[in-house]
């Protein structure tokens, strides 16, 4: 009968230890964090099609152009001009109410819908699919469609006398602000859906578990679970809308042309008219910057009130 031996390594002194926990930690950080290469086509991309050309319209904004000719220098009168211009005064708040009905209307659709289509009913991925089909539609497609059903000589409103009056929709402020906010709720409210149903779909299910458990019903978990959960995809989707609602453009061109009179001249579609139909290339230039710092500043304010900045998990506690 034989005995086998067997030899003990004698523990690592601690600082030995140390070196090697912090050599394994460098190695991870190492591998988590790609170098500068790996961000220079995107930094090129975006520097070449962003950058330049805001660095472009921000010297354009202190020059009086026409399109013909050499800019010459203005000084600061493109944006006293454009700060003195009432028309322009009333374009923001056009833009700003346009923005808000976006955000108040799409918001709970597109929460309820993305809820909706991340479940499992029967039919739900083809009713799905029929709902997204906008996003296929390019804006210029969308408006010309719209404006072919609402027109009060041949289209609906005309067939429905008793729904519509007279049929024409564009001729007072408020029916034809109703129209752009519903035509871009139809164009748009399939997109922000489907940020939510991404979302709803990440909900870990042992939340809903422990719900049922406690004897929670369908109504509250929905409001103490799944809207919760939904927060930071709702700031990304509110945000959305509010870049998009400032420079909506085909829309207005095509449906209303910032009529009646200036009651839907919006911000964008008058930078349109300043820099492209009176030839006033500053000016248009200095409106563009204007929409450019109120898209930003509301931005970074929804991100600073959310506390989104932050990032904190959804599923911290887990």
């Amino acid at each position: 009968m034989t005995t086998q031996m067997t030899r003990v390594r004698p523990a690592a002194p601690p600082e030995r230890r140390r070196r090697r926990a912090r050599t394994r930690t460098a190695n991870v950080a190492d591998v988590g964090r790609p170098g500068f290469l790996w961000a220079a086509p995107a930094t090129l991309f975006f520097a070449a099609f962003a950058l330049v050309p805001l660095i472009m319209v921000v010297v354009l904004s202190f020059m009086s152009w026409d399109g013909i000719g050499d800019p010459e220098f203005a000084g600061l009168d493109n944006w006293r001009r454009v700060l003195d211009d009432p028309v322009m005064i009333k374009s923001i708040w056009l833009s700003l109410l346009l923005t808000g009905l976006g955000v108040a209307i799409q918001t709970p659709l597109s929460i309820l819908l993305g809820v909706w289509a991340a479940g499992n009913q029967k039919n739900r991925a083809v009713l799905s699919a029929i709902y997204f089909l906008p996003l296929l539609l390019s804006a210029t497609a969308v408006a010309v469609v719209w404006g072919a059903l609402l027109d009060p000589n041949f289209g609906v409103p005309a067939e429905a006398a008793w729904l519509f009056g007279d049929g024409n929709l564009y001729g007072e402020q408020a029916t034809a602000i109703g129209v752009l906010a519903f035509v871009s709720t139809w164009q748009f409210t399939p997109f922000h859906t489907l940020i939510y149903q991404g979302a709803a779909r990440a909900i870990p299910p042992v939340l809903y578990q422990a719900a049922e458990v406690d004897g929670a019903g369908r109504y509250r978990q929905f409001f103490h679970i799944t809207l919760p959960q939904l927060r930071n995809a709702m700031i990304t989707s509110m945000i959305l809308m509010v870049v998009g609602g400032l420079t909506t453009f085909e829309t207005v061109l095509i449906l209303t042309q910032g009529g009646p009179g200036t009651d839907t001249t919006i911000s964008a579609y008058y930078m349109y008219e300043r820099a492209f139909r009176s030839f006033d290339y500053g000016a248009g230039a200095a409106i563009a910057l204007v929409l450019v710092l109120a898209a930003t500043l509301i931005s970074l304010i929804m991100v600073r009130l959310s506390g989104y900045d932050k990032m904190r998990s959804t599923t911290e506690g887990l």
